[in-house]
């Protein structure tokens, strides 16, 4: 295959037709389809083009809405950005189920970031070092006021500095470990900004300290970075009902409905290979409330399932138990999110989001977006306890598979009908729509097209 230099600096249009020409046999359709993607607004394109590098088209994913979310007595319709057909039609119907059982209630838990200087200092006796750092400490926070002023000011800043010792895990490793309040940022520009000043105070304070000598004052910074484990930024969501008012349509009682539910959730926290396919779930819900508000998706993934693992064995996230009569279940979940910077000054669809669930502060965002994940889980788990998960989840991806097929709307509407009484499958879903073109059904059905 073809190399090249320079790329970056070719035009969008350059860029596209050395792609074709290069890797697409040059297919000219090819550029008329990338095109095709192209916002019309020139601007909104060109805001589109700025925000990554290489940038030659847009790629889409649906914008859906989950309304009727009763949290903490307020009323929501949240943006949902995600593919997957099941998961908002799951957080709307489990919106439905709490709305007229008091709905959702949250609580931050914590708020602290975290961020780390990385060294190493080689000296032998670490309560030296020590001694050094508890000198500089407050010249750390002092050393830093030309970063973190208008921070405080909106109330946030440094909470914390505390020197750690780990050269029993790695010889001469010592870290400076620094807690933040961002408030309405996510905070990592301003954390990885705050942590580089304090590697230059620490580099220069050290050649200079009378508290360390020789070879004592030399040190090795390996790197400056913020965390995207936040175990000290974390939200609870909750819902609580009466048991008799968890009856379900499939001959249970509330209290039989209950008891599978909590068995259910109990096998998430017992069974790792259970619980990363339950905790997915939960992210279906979270991840999609999380890009529709333009933050990083990637982070809070990483540091929900550390944060699952946080006990050296990986579990559910959410819990559930039946106590005096009530069904609780509830999520205690890390979200390190914003509202200001970032996308969300820049992305029209992000600024929309935000507008339609009342321009939220950063808590109050991390709640709604645990209350996703938590009604996610529940219509999951409500569905595999009583009907199972296919007949929803099939009956919702039966359309891709017809659009798929470029079956007409003709022939959607009658494949559809028939399929209120019938399982949905994939291959099932063929078989009629070759009866109703009157075409033979291929021996191999083919998944892809």
């Amino acid at each position: 295959m073809a190399t090249i230099k320079g790329f970056s600096k070719l035009s969008k249009e350059a860029k596209i037709e050395w792609i074709v020409s290069n890797y697409m046999d040059n297919d000219a359709d090819a550029i008329e389809f990338l095109k095709s993607y192209w916002h019309p607004d020139t601007a909104v394109q060109k805001l589109h083009d700025e925000f990554i590098e290489n940038t030659i088209t847009n790629f889409y994913l649906p914008f859906g809405v989950a309304p009727n979310f009763k949290i903490d007595g307020k009323m929501y319709c949240i943006p949902m950005a995600i593919e997957e057909s099941s998961v908002v039609a799951a957080a709307a119907k489990s919106a439905n189920f709490w709305l007229d059982r008091g709905g959702f209630h949250t609580t931050i838990l914590d708020f602290e970031k975290i961020g780390h200087v990385h060294f190493i200092w080689e000296g032998s006796d670490p309560r030296n070092l020590q001694a050094f750092f508890d000198s500089i400490k407050e010249k750390l926070r002092t050393g830093t006021n030309h970063i973190t002023r208008n921070m405080q000011m909106r109330g946030g800043g440094i909470l914390d500095i505390e020197l750690v010792n780990l050269t029993s895990l790695e010889p001469g490793y010592y870290q400076i470990k620094a807690t933040f309040d961002t408030c309405d940022s996510m905070g990592a520009n301003f954390i990885n900004s705050v942590l580089e000043e304090f590697s230059k105070i620490l580099r220069s304070e050290i050649e200079i300290t009378d508290l360390l000598e020789g070879n004592e004052r030399k040190v090795q910074v390996v790197m400056c970075i913020l965390s995207n484990y936040t175990p000290n930024c974390v939200v609870r969501a909750e819902v609580r009902a009466p048991v008799e008012q968890m009856a379900e349509g499939e001959g249970m009682t509330g209290q039989q409905f209950a008891e599978k539910f909590c068995r259910a959730v109990r096998i998430a926290e017992i069974e790792p290979y259970r619980a990363t396919t339950h905790n997915k779930g939960i992210m279906n819900g979270v991840d999609s409330v999380v890009i529709a508000t333009g933050n990083d998706f990637r982070a809070v993934e990483a540091c929900v399932h550390t944060y699952a693992s946080r006990s050296g064995k990986y579990t559910s996230l959410t819990h559930a138990e039946i106590k005096n009569g009530e069904f609780r279940f509830w999520i205690d979940i890390p979200l390190s999110l914003g509202t200001v910077g970032g996308l969300t000054n820049l992305h029209p669809m992000v600024k929309f989001a935000l507008k339609l669930l009342g321009n939220p502060d950063a808590r109050e965002l991390m709640k709604l977006a645990a209350v996703v994940g938590l009604a996610q889980n529940f219509s999951a788990l409500r569905s595999l306890v009583t009907s199972g998960i296919q007949k929803g989840h099939m009956k919702m991806h039966l359309l891709n598979i017809l659009n798929q097929l470029e079956a007409t709307e003709e022939e959607k509407k009658a494949i559809i009908h028939h399929f209120k009484d019938h399982v949905v499958s994939y291959s099932a879903a063929v078989e009629v729509f070759c009866k109703i073109r009157g075409i033979e059904v291929p021996k191999v059905i083919n998944t892809k097209k």
